[in-house]
């Protein structure tokens, strides 16, 4: 386990100054390992740049998520090959894509559920997802099934916004028997997203769902739900406001879908009126940079050392410094902000925007898993004195999620194929040091 960030306190595990009554934790055999676990549509996202006309052609809504048949699938796929105008393929899944990330980012473990071809063939698209997956998640959990995994056409007009053209094929066939209950007890968190909820009568995909969200909920284990799109919000906002407030603990956001939700377009106030459902809200707005939103108790809170921000909540960044906690593991709960403009006021040139989200809730999986981790091998530390969620205070978390979706935006692929550097490229060191 790689800890999250970079900074130069002394509390890391394992610690670089080896003390004798510790030595016997060197060994990595001995030590117990954190993982986390998601639930995820198994698609191969395909990438085009396409025009108005070419949308009209297939039926397609612009700017929207949508299921297509079959027919069109084939159709699509081949006038795109046809006429060259591919431009990527690669794995993908929001939560595929999270789970990816998490993995690359920590150096350890994260399990993945959902189905997988039973018959693989060299170039296909169930071939295409498994070589562009790290080895670090763990695919031995898969349902197999006799038939194609989805597609997910990634379509890009010249103003840059994307149209989502989705063929099912067999990914929704997840059935509830396939959901390990010892594997989601004894994970850190158990990841999924709102798409999970959107099936036919004939897929099995949300009982699955359901099903691993009970085990979670009953075990006390984080259920992590990203919105993935406002357009499926906006179908029934006050489902999904109930959904999260009856089974969720960790909300992820952009500020369309907190809009969406909450009826509010600023996204610290979108954040606020989450934290009425959850305990933690993860909220990116773009060029704006990406807000948090947690609770923490009375006894535990901390001042940020950075200038008090304005906002729809004056001063809202106070206790920024601060650990994340459950609401119900607080004495005095108070609610905290913490928000981070873009790393390096973001990139001169953005490739990609599809997966920034993903790698920010990767990010964040991560500090919590670490959390995990060195509750599990170092419990007597001062560190669980407080009961936290997180490892890192909020402030450190919202800057190191910007990092790591800084490094997604910046290439066309939504998934990382390194971790961050152990130096930056950049002289603006002093980025981590605040």
């Amino acid at each position: 386990m790689k800890f999250p960030g970079r900074r130069r306190h002394k509390h890391y595990f394992p610690v670089e100054d080896k003390d004798p009554l510790i030595n016997q934790l060197g060994n990595d055999n001995g030590l117990k390992r954190s993982y986390i676990c998601g639930i995820d549509q198994i698609v191969v996202d395909i990438e085009a740049k396409v025009d108005q006309a070419f949308l009209d052609e297939f039926g397609l809504q612009r700017g929207m998520s949508q299921v297509i048949e079959s027919d069109i699938t084939n159709a699509l796929y081949e006038r795109l090959k046809r006429d060259n105008m591919i431009d990527y393929e690669f794995a993908g899944g929001t939560i595929g894509n999270t789970m990816h990330n998490y993995s690359v980012l920590a150096d350890d473990r994260s399990v993945l559920l959902g189905v997988m071809s039973e018959n693989i063939k060299v170039g296909s698209y169930a071939y295409k997802f498994l070589c562009n997956t790290s080895s670090r998640v763990d695919l031995n959990y898969l349902q197999p099934v006799d038939g194609p995994i989805g597609r997910c056409f990634t379509l890009i007009d010249d103003s840059g916004e994307r149209t989502f053209a989705i063929s099912a094929g067999l990914m929704n066939h997840l059935r509830p028997e396939s959901i390990s209950q010892s594997l989601i007890e004894n994970a850190s968190a158990l990841v999924i997203s709102a798409y999970l909820m959107r099936t036919t009568a004939d897929e099995t995909m949300t009982q699955a769902t359901m099903q691993a969200v009970k085990y979670a909920n009953q075990a006390g284990v984080p259920v992590v739900l990203t919105l993935g799109t406002k357009f499926l919000i906006e179908q029934d906002p006050q489902w999904w406001a109930e959904f999260v407030e009856r089974h969720v603990d960790i909300l992820a956001m952009n500020e369309e879908e907190g809009e969406a939700i909450t009826g509010f377009n600023d996204p610290l106030l979108a954040a606020d009126k989450a934290l009425d459902w959850v305990d933690l809200v993860i909220c990116t707005a773009g060029p704006r940079g990406l807000f948090m939103a947690g609770y923490i108790d009375d006894d535990f809170k901390r001042e940020t050392e950075y200038p008090l921000l304005p906002g729809a909540i004056a001063e809202f960044n106070r206790y920024e410094f601060s650990r994340g906690m459950r609401k119900a593991d607080c004495k005095n709960p108070i609610r905290a902000y913490s928000h981070t403009a873009p790393y390096m006021g973001g990139p001169d040139t953005i490739k990609n925007t599809n997966g920034a989200g993903d790698c920010a809730l990767a990010a964040v999986l991560h500090d919590l898993s670490a959390n995990e981790y060195h509750k599990l091998n170092v419990p007597n530390s001062a560190k669980h004195e407080q009961q936290a969620m997180t490892y890192s205070s909020l402030a450190q978390i919202s800057k190191y999620a910007n990092r790591a979706s800084y490094e997604v935006l910046v290439q066309h692929s939504p998934r990382l194929s390194r971790g961050l550097p152990e130096r930056e490229d950049s002289l603006e060191q002093s980025y981590w040091d605040k």
